[in-house]
């Protein structure tokens, strides 16, 4: 009989995280795995709790807008130091810094989805670089794989200009509020595939610089595929069993 503390039986007995706990994928910045927290649906704007890692309501829509697309995070990935200088080289400007989040991506698909606190696997196609007050806030623009109408697009120039400019649009109008004071958020320009692959690149390596002791630490619990299998080969000749 496996031991209770055997790490294989981890992921049965807790929830992965969304940020620390579920992978990126192998062939990221190519495909990478999304969490998605908020629906074109939702009234409500949720968003990842970083402590408990549940979606919590961060607040609810109080006007028309909604989100005109798939909307969540790339596990694994934060906008630190590397994001903040290269929104600043790109820019031509000083002293912006990485937001303190995972990535954010936006994913295209003709299906309609009901609800988030999901994962799926999205092809990156390019990105806005949204700057919020001093703050690099990229939002990564993505299309489902395997999407019977989106899927085959490799770059953002496939997408129709009118529904960059939707998104474009959303995101400068979102945080607005009859009579009070806008705040200060600018879309800067809107890049290709290559440069998003550089920016959730940089958004891992921020991570890795944040949360290396963390990875490890989930690594080792879980064990890795060649630790299992040594595992597995020391229990069977100790049992007399085949591994």
């Amino acid at each position: 009989m496996a031991k209770a503390h055997d790490p294989r039986y981890l992921p049965l007995l807790f929830k992965p995280h969304p940020w620390h706990g579920i992978p990126i994928g192998d062939d990221a910045p190519r495909t990478v795995t999304a969490f998605i927290e908020i629906v074109p649906s939702d009234t409500v704007k949720y968003e990842l709790d970083k402590q408990t890692g549940y979606l919590k309501v961060d607040r609810p829509q109080k006007f028309s807008n909604v989100y005109p697309t798939l909307y969540g995070l790339i596990p694994q990935t934060y906008c630190g130091e590397r994001v903040g200088a290269f929104c600043c080289s790109r820019t031509g400007r000083k002293g912006i810094v990485g937001d303190g989040d995972p990535m954010d991506i936006c994913v295209l698909t003709e299906k309609d989805i009901s609800h988030g606190d999901i994962i799926l696997k999205a092809i990156p196609i390019g990105g806005l670089r949204m700057i919020d007050g001093d703050e690099a806030d990229d939002k990564i623009i993505a299309v489902l794989q395997n999407d019977l109408l989106f899927g085959g697009w490799r770059d953002v120039s496939d997408a129709p200009p009118a529904l960059i400019e939707r998104l474009r649009h959303y995101f400068l109008t979102y945080k607005q509020v009859p009579g009070v004071a806008p705040p200060k958020v600018e879309i800067t320009d809107v890049y290709d595939r290559d440069e998003a692959y550089d920016v959730i690149n940089r958004s891992r390596a921020d991570y890795e610089a944040h949360f290396s002791t963390l990875k490890q630490r989930l690594e080792s619990s879980a064990g890795s595929p060649q630790r299992r299998g040594s595992a597995a080969k020391k229990r069977g000749a100790s049992s007399g069993r085949r591994s």
